[in-house]
């Protein structure tokens, strides 16, 4: 995650170790706003950008050929490292761009 540059969003990459578990850690609230479970739930690619914390913008697979954007607030550790669900997009395809989620 080096090449972020504070305020703007990163290039798209693959996900990771690492962005998988900032994934796992919001599925059950993502499954809430969604009022759906899916048995498949693995962060495929995702952008990031630097602020007072970090936002993360997951492409996740969920079905076979199923996607959707999840964007999740990570705090600071100084600020405690919390982690926020702050929108999903449904109905999403291999092929859409990530894109920021208004809110």
């Amino acid at each position: 995650m080096a090449d972020i540059k504070p305020g703007r969003w990163s290039h798209t990459k693959y996900a990771e170790k690492e962005t998988q578990w900032i994934c796992d850690q919001v599925r059950s609230l993502m499954q809430g706003k969604t009022n759906k479970i899916y048995q498949e739930y693995r962060a495929v690619l995702f952008m990031d950008q630097l602020v007072k914390g970090t936002h993360y913008l997951f492409k996740v697979r969920v079905g076979d050929r199923s996607y959707i954007h999840v964007q999740v607030y990570q705090a600071l550790p100084c600020d405690g490292g919390y982690l926020e669900l702050k929108g999903v997009l449904e109905n999403k395809t291999q092929d859409d761009p990530l894109e920021p989620i208004s809110n």
